[in-house]
């Protein structure tokens, strides 16, 4: 394959954003593609892939490069795809031979596997002999997986109009009756079947975590940490649009986007609210039939999406958002009704942010909360992200 030294260039100018600017790696890649109007679809996918490929591989890569310089380290990257190397003076000296022996005397499994020391320990530390086969399984590159949207599709409707645009889905498993899955990464949200809603973009386990709440038409739902509402748009769908979906989180620019995708999915029962202060939480109480707790997570369960997470993560980071999780869970919790269920999940695989806070909330609210089901979903066993839901029922 030919490469053309200016394209190159725009991965070494991602990769400098990303790394000395600390912007975030799919920010960058998408403010890329928008101006570079004339790549074609060739292109656009070199740029996309190199620049996340390196991003998940930056310590390993960097250590085999010697340098602290992004030409050199795309040169072991391209490299060790098995391609030739261009003739350009960035990249004189680099040879595959002298790579493939420096990477043979690496014995650090955290700089073979591309993650930080305070990770690797943290991890498994928490997670014991699994870890190893999490991370490999973290370094491969994440599949794409669509949500039917049931008020607008069925799952054979979505798989025969994306044929029709020239894009193969297939079903997932009769677990997941919603989930497709696309063998072949494509851009479908320029589709007719995006632009009409009869799908969402979701990965699998994110798919789990709605169900668990086992709403019905006609219910109160809070979704309390609802982002851009990936999960409100599946809860509102599951309540065949009838009841009330109350979409709350902090930053007000998320919930503005979850109202052009309710229009776009035909959805009107999703009402956002935007949590300024702790009153929006307490004038609540006792209020919902259920209430989606899917709090602020270290992420590592979707490193394999957005693997610059891990070079901008911290363990004070986690032991902030482990105090934040807490907070949340125990004074959130009382919007639920009596009866009713309340599920907390992250997109996390540490016990310290999942099971643990669980055992402990249950420990102080035991009089009046009860554990109806966990679920933990793993990407080296189940293929999909890290993550982690508990459905609890109030007393």
């Amino acid at each position: 394959m030919k490469i053309h030294k200016h394209l190159v260039e725009q991965v070494v100018f991602a990769l400098e954003n990303i790394f000395l600017d600390g912007q975030y790696a799919d920010k960058v890649i998408e403010k890329n593609l928008k101006a570079q109007r004339r790549w074609g679809a060739r292109d656009r996918k070199f740029f996309a892939e190199s620049v996340y490929e390196i991003v998940r591989w930056y310590r390993l890569l960097h250590e085999l490069s010697d340098q602290d310089n992004f030409w050199r380290i795309w040169g072991v990257y391209w490299l060790r795809l098995g391609n030739e190397l261009p003739d350009w003076e960035e990249l004189s000296g680099l040879n595959l031979e002298s790579i493939r022996r420096h990477e043979k005397s690496i014995s650090s499994f955290a700089i073979a596997q591309s993650i930080p020391d305070w990770m690797h320990e943290r991890g498994q530390s928490e997670l014991g002999e699994r870890w190893k086969d999490i991370v490999r399984a973290l370094n491969k590159p994440a599949e794409v997986f669509l949500r039917v949207n049931r008020l607008k599709a069925t799952p054979e409707d979505v798989i025969a109009q994306l044929q029709s645009e020239g894009i193969t889905v297939v079903k997932v498993s009769p677990e997941l009756p919603d989930a497709l899955r696309l063998p072949e990464r494509k851009n479908v949200f320029v589709t007719q079947a995006f632009k009409k809603g009869m799908f969402e973009v979701q990965d699998a386990a994110s798919q789990m975590v709605a169900p668990l709440l086992e709403v019905e038409p006609g219910h109160r739902v809070v979704d309390a940490c609802a982002g851009a509402g990936g999960k409100s748009l599946h809860l509102a769908a599951l309540m065949k649009n009838k009841g009330k979906v109350i979409s709350m989180d902090i930053h007000e620019w998320k919930l503005k986007e979850l109202k052009v995708r309710a229009r776009r999915d035909g959805v009107d029962v999703i009402e956002t609210r935007v949590i300024d202060t702790n009153k929006v939480i307490k004038r609540m109480h006792d209020s919902a039939d259920r209430v989606l707790l899917d709090v602020p997570c270290s992420g590592m369960g979707v490193l394999r999406r957005n693997p610059d997470s891990k070079w901008k993560l911290t363990s004070e980071e986690i032991a902030r958002l482990q105090q934040l999780q807490y907070e949340i869970l125990t004074s959130y919790s009382p919007m639920v009704k009596k009866g009713g269920q309340l599920v907390y999940a992250t997109c996390s695989l540490l016990p310290s942010e999942n099971d643990q806070q669980v055992e402990k909330f249950l420990s102080e609210h035991g009089d009046k909360w009860t554990l109806k089901k966990q679920i933990h979903v793993f990407p080296d066993t189940d293929g999909f992200d890290g993550f982690f839901a508990a459905a609890l029922v109030r007393k």
